[in-house]
């Protein structure tokens, strides 16, 4: 008996996306190695010159400061937010449901709002300090920022099961998942990366530059020399790429970190959300010490000791991790991409496929840089500025100033 008007349960075959790789190109192709590959000349000024315009965009947005830094990983955020939204939709799916997209952009910016909020909730209340309308309507939010932003979740929540309809409970199911997966994957590297951007732009401009760094000399190690492969869920990485291009990161991260500290405007943290131009007394760690040569070297050299930051010695364990384990969330992306079936997340940068396809390593990186900062660079001393930054942030204005004149009064009262 002929079923074609009986109900089917909604297929999760995909369509095939501009980024998809043909079964028949992905069998013949897929061991391919950089060196053979035919078309390895056009691929590689495709993206020397897309490097070459992301470099130049990044480094304008780095010169403006802290908040534009912020603004450029939350483009980045949206972007890698959609190519993974759009993984797992179903265009017939979504002609039924034509609310279910805004759903998961409702949930995506309860999150940052959250996660932001929690973050930069000291920097906004120093922003604003000198007004007090001001202070006292972000005080507010900040104060009730958790409840807020729980009630915006369980709208989402409400509106997700009256969205519900029959014979689509498995797809909405699956993309519900899916979407707090991607929140998950997207603010917890993002958090810790604005983080680091206020700690002081060296801590987010230098991993970011090592992942680029091991990338880019993987690539062309690779390129030249690649035989012997390396990883069976990306084929065409190599151990001669990987070898050569941990030895020149290590190389470039204790030189560039010499560089990159010598500038005030990128080692000095940001207490506000204001751009104005930043001057502090430089960290310890950015302060050249002085390293006397062997006597024979010395002799035929015309100085005698050499300077040298403390942070070029942290900067050989970023770069030992940049070239080890970093690579590894890329070798990650890949095996995902492969259970899709798919060649990249996107096509928004040509030669490079999408944002997430740039991120994967960089997600890794981050999260152990704010590790490493906190355990291993932050001093443990508890400055009399901390200890008031910790009392006045869950302070109102009328507060602050009561323990002002309180703490005058009995300042006073001793020196009498």
């Amino acid at each position: 008996m002929d079923n074609c008007n009986s109900p089917r349960t909604p297929s999760f075959r995909q369509r095939r996306r501009s980024n998809e790789i043909p079964a028949e190109i992905n069998k013949s192709n897929g061991s391919i190695l950089l060196v053979d590959d035919k078309y390895k000349y056009r691929s590689m000024w495709i993206r020397a010159y897309s490097s070459l315009w992301m470099l130049a965009s990044v480094s304008l947005i780095i010169y403006l400061g802290h908040l534009y830094i912020w603004a450029m990983v939350v483009v980045i955020q949206i972007f890698m937010a959609s190519e993974l939204f759009n993984l797992l939709t179903r265009a017939t799916q979504d002609r039924r449901l034509p609310k279910f997209k805004f759903l998961n952009w409702h949930f995506f910016f309860t999150a940052m709002l959250f996660v932001y909020g929690r973050i930069l909730s000291q920097q906004l209340v120093n922003t604003v300090t000198s007004d007090k309308f001001l202070y006292r309507l972000v005080s507010n939010l900040i104060k009730y920022q958790m409840v807020i932003c729980y009630f915006l979740y369980i709208a989402g929540f409400v509106w997700f099961i009256l969205s519900l309809k029959k014979r689509y409970y498995k797809y909405q199911f699956g993309q519900y998942a899916w979407t707090h997966m991607i929140l998950i994957v997207v603010f917890t590297q993002s958090a810790f990366t604005v983080a680091n951007i206020f700690e002081g732009i060296f801590w987010f401009i230098f991993p970011a530059s090592l992942i680029a760094m091991n990338d880019v000399g993987a690539y062309f190690f690779g390129f030249y020399f690649g035989r012997t492969p390396l990883i069976k869920l990306s084929p065409k990485k190599t151990w001669e790429g990987f070898i050569g291009a941990s030895v020149a990161t290590m190389f470039a991260a204790f030189t560039f970190a010499y560089f990159l500290g010598r500038f005030q405007w990128l080692t000095c943290p940001r207490k506000d959300l204001s751009t104005s131009w930043l001057q502090c007394d430089p960290d310890p760690i950015f302060k050249p010490e002085y390293i006397p040569l062997p006597g024979l070297i010395s002799h035929s050299l015309p100085w005698k000791e050499i300077p040298v930051l403390p942070v070029q010695w942290h900067a050989l364990w970023l770069g030992l991790f940049a070239s080890i384990i970093a690579p590894f969330g890329g070798f990650f992306a890949s095996g995902f991409k492969r259970a899709f079936k798919i060649k990249d997340f996107g096509d928004s940068i040509p030669g490079h496929g999408g944002f997430t396809d740039r991120m994967d390593c960089q997600m890794v990186m981050a999260v152990f840089v704010y590790i490493y900062h906190q355990s291993f660079v932050v001093a443990e001393d508890y400055s009399v500025e901390m200890l008031l930054d910790q009392i006045l942030r869950n302070l109102g204005l009328e507060e602050q100033l009561a323990l002002y004149a309180k703490l005058g009064q009995i300042l006073q009262e001793r020196r009498l």
